[in-house]
Formats: C-alpha cells, structure tokens, sequence
C-alpha cells in the first residue's frame, strides 16, 4: 500500500486528477512524469504554472495574476530588486568556495552573528536547511557524547539520512531513526491540562527518561519554534523556555531550526526562539537568507562547534559562496532599510485580527492563531469537539486556487490547518483579497 507524508502528499496532484486538465497542463504533467523521478510531487489538483513573481504576487502562463500567501522562500518578496543586482554584481566578478579569503562572507557573518545571542558567536554555511540541520546533529552528538535527538510529532527538518530520520512528517515510508524520540506537538488549541509549558518540559523529559531505558544517551532537542508543520503553533509567547532548560539540565544541546521562523517571520523578533526568551546552543537557516538562491547556514556556540570542529574539516563546495553571501547580504540589507520585522508585526496583527473575526460568521473555523505574517487557520466540523476536518481544508485550498487565485497549503498531523505565510512583501490592501477570498470560498463550500 502507498505511504503518504503529511507535509509531501496531503495537498498534491495525483494521476486521478489528470483528466480534468486542459490540453496543455496534462502535457506539462505528463512530461514530467516522464522525465522526473517518481517522488516529486505537485501543489493542487489542478498545478499551476507559474513564469513571473513580483513582491507578494505570481502570475502564471495565461497571465493570471495570484496572491502568494505561502511562500517563505522569496520571503522579501518575489525577484527582489536589491538581491537580483547583488547577484548580478558578484557574478561578473568571481564565484568560488571558501578555501579562498574573501571578505563577503566575513563582513555577512559579522552581521549575522549580531542578530543573534552574544553567547552564539560562530558561524558556517552551506546550500540547504537540510544540510545545515545535518551538521547541526552531528555537532550535537559531539558535543553531547550521545545520539539520541527529540523532535515534535510531525516535524520536517531536512531530506539527508540524519535528517529524514529525524523527519516524521515525510510519512510512514520514511522509516526514523532508532535514536529519535517525538513529543507530541504544543497544541495551546487542545490542550487542556495546565501550563502548556510545564506539559511540554514534561513530554521533553519523558522521552529522555525513555532513551536512557533503551540505553541510548541523549544528544539533543531539534525544533521550529513555531512548530509549523505541527500546524503552527507560536504560543503562548515563553512556553517553551522550560522545555529548553530540561534539555540543558540532561546534558542535551537546544538546535533551533528557524529555516521557517527566522529573518523577521513572526515580527516580534529576528529569530523566532528570541520570542521564548532562549538562547539555542545551535541556530540553523536557510530558505529565507538568500530569497531564492540556495543559501544556508549555522550559527553555534563556539564551545559547542569546537567539538566538531577541532577534530573534523568541513568542507561544502558552494557553502558560503561569494554570490550566495552578496544575496544574503542585500536581504539583511532590505529587512533592515523596508523595517521589514516591524511590518511583519504590523501586517500580521492586522490580518490576524480580520481572520479572527471570520470565525463569528464560519463555526468550521476552530482556531486561528499566529506571530506575524505566520499563521494557522485550523478548519474543524464540529467547533465544541475541535474535531479537525481535513477534506474541508483540502477543498478549500483548491477553491482558493480555482477562483479567488490565492496560493497556500495545509500543515498539521491531519491536514486541516492552512499554513497561512505571505512574503513579508504582503501589504494592507492584501488582506482583503486574502480575508475576502477565505471568505466566500468557505461561504460557498459550506452551502
């Protein structure tokens, strides 16, 4: 029987929707069967085929014109100007790797370093958020002198063998690891037992216990601290400063993957741990830092790199490449000259508010919630139960798509919360087209 991964599967083209496509998008996807491997997978019944991006906004192949409000990796915006020229700029002046001084990275580094604890204070690169938590683990487990890592029930945090071990919403198919543990997600929406964050220390602490029961010697706590492929979960603000400190107190390291809540996502601070008043041991990155071009990186303490570092080379051939560095420069550059943190804030207030107030016209609305231009809107069928609806959710995605031409997707162990994450682009006049549309896709679906 085929498996199916929550974050791969729940909202994708499959071979039964083939003959409801016009002419030239059956040809499109046929091709692609033809000449890609079989694990691929495609947004929506009916794919879109975009060929433009501005801002906030994508167009597709018929000139459509459709609202992003899913995108983190254009997160400045789509074809930014400032990104697109430092781009060009170090192009026609060198690439090559880091075993050549060069002061792009050195100056970026600095910069970044400065967003972050004082205690963080080192810094490496390399092309994906999966390579970044790769290493991160391996720094862990050397650190820590154990193996075992804890992550949340349906976290994704990378495609390399660590890190699909430690990666349970790729789905059954995806065996994990023998030395992963999971908790299960911080669901302020459900939960109803206490403090969340004493709950949550708790489950952190169980699953150590259980480690050393099976003999295995804990290494470390890998996390999205607003838990997005859990359904985005950011709050309460410092729920999840106790967890952390279980972590230290068993010897643990705290990685804190801000691949999706980094770079001024949830508007109340650069860096989404910074909201639960942390400091990670590890820090990684990557889709928001280049806005585009393949981009990542690790910050750490330097007591905790100097575990691995002193004793194994690392070495990644376009990691921290000079145009790599120049795009991340110019998108620290636009954060700080757009006051990009500020607006994410500002935005995500605003449009959380409006959301908020859909739920007194559609009872499916269970929950929403959010920091910044990060949010979750969780569908349910019956609101007293909380009991998720995920067809809802699925048939609203495609509805979005079909007629309001509002691009997003699902999140959550059962695919009914709509992970609601604009470019930071995302401006006032949005939010109608993006509320409105919600709106009368829900109003129509619902008749």
């Amino acid at each position: 029987m085929a498996t199916r991964s929550t974050i791969m599967d729940t909202n994708s083209f499959r071979a039964e929707h083939a003959s409801a496509l016009d002419a030239e998008t059956r040809r499109l996807t046929d091709k692609r069967s033809r000449v890609l491997g079989e694990s691929y997978r495609l947004f929506y019944r009916n794919p879109v085929h975009l060929v433009k991006g501005q801002g906030q906004y994508l167009w597709d192949a018929d000139g459509n014109k459709y609202l992003d409000a899913y995108n983190n990796v254009a997160s400045i915006g789509h074809c930014h100007p400032a990104v697109i020229d430092a781009v060009h700029q170090q192009m026609q002046q060198l690439n090559t790797h880091t075993r050549y001084l060069h002061e792009t990275i050195l100056d970026y580094s600095e910069r970044l370093l400065a967003t972050a604890p004082a205690e963080v204070d080192r810094a490496m690169y390399m092309c994906t958020g999966s390579e970044a938590n790769d290493l991160a683990i391996r720094m862990a487990r050397s650190y820590s002198g154990g193996t075992g890592i804890i992550v949340s029930q349906e976290a994704y945090h990378g495609t390399s063998d660590l890190t699909s071990g430690c990666s349970p919403a790729l789905g059954t198919g995806q065996g994990l690891a023998s030395t992963t543990r999971l908790v299960p997600a911080p669901d302020d929406y459900r939960h109803q037992n206490g403090d969340l964050g004493d709950w949550f220390a708790a489950q952190i602490q169980r699953q150590i216990d259980d480690m050393q029961a099976h003999g295995i010697k804990f290494a470390g706590f890998l996390a999205d601290s607003i838990f997005s492929s859990d359904g985005v979960m950011p709050n309460p603000i410092g729920f999840l400063k106790k967890a952390v400190d279980v972590v230290h107190a068993n010897g643990g390291v705290f990685i804190a993957d801000e691949v999706q809540p980094g770079f001024a996502r949830t508007g109340d601070a650069f860096w989404g741990f910074a909201r639960h008043g942390i400091v990670p041991d590890i820090i990684t990155t990557g889709k928001p830092m280049g806005n585009g071009i393949p981009v990542s990186g690790l910050l750490a303490k330097s007591a905790v790199m100097a575990s691995f570092s002193d004793h194994i080379p690392y070495f990644n051939t376009f990691g921290g490449n000079p145009v790599a560095m120049a795009a991340a420069q110019a998108v620290l550059d636009v954060i700080e000259q757009e006051q990009l943190q500020a607006h994410s804030q500002k935005m995500g207030q605003l449009l959380l508010a409006e959301l908020q107030a859909l739920m007194a016209k559609h009872d499916c609305i269970g929950d929403v919630r959010g920091a910044g231009l990060f949010i979750g809107f969780e569908l349910v069928s019956d609101p007293v139960l909380k009991t998720p609806d995920k067809q809802l959710a699925l048939d609203l995605i495609e509805e979005l798509r079909n007629q309001h031409r509002v691009l997003t997707s699902v999140a959550g162990p059962y695919g009914n919360v709509l992970k609601l994450r604009p470019p930071l682009a995302f401006q006032a006049q949005d939010i109608d087209w993006l509320v409105g549309a919600l709106d009368q896709a829900l109003s129509t679906l619902k008749k």
